[in-house]
């Protein structure tokens, strides 16, 4: 096995290990949606990362995403207090 073949391995495991413990964590809390906002971030970051080839729309993508994820936060930020 080359170094590269043990990378991937370690990361399957983690990745694994994670989804595990999120699975056991999150089996007694109520779901929460995403808001419309925080969706819409979700999708720019996600087209930013698929346009990552071309830097200057890849990253104007994530950082409209980003913008929108803070946006969010700050007016969800006094409904849950």
């Amino acid at each position: 096995m080359n170094i590269s073949q043990m990378y991937i391995a370690v990361t399957i495991v983690v990745l694994m290990v994670i989804a595990l413990l999120v699975f056991l964590t999150s089996q007694n809390r109520k779901e929460t949606r995403l808001s419309p906002l925080a969706s819409l971030a979700f999708g720019f970051i996600l087209a930013g990362i698929l346009f990552a080839e071309n830097g200057l729309i890849g990253y104007s993508l994530m950082g409209v995403g980003v913008l929108l994820a803070v946006v969010d936060i700050f007016r969800n930020r006094n409904k849950t207090t």
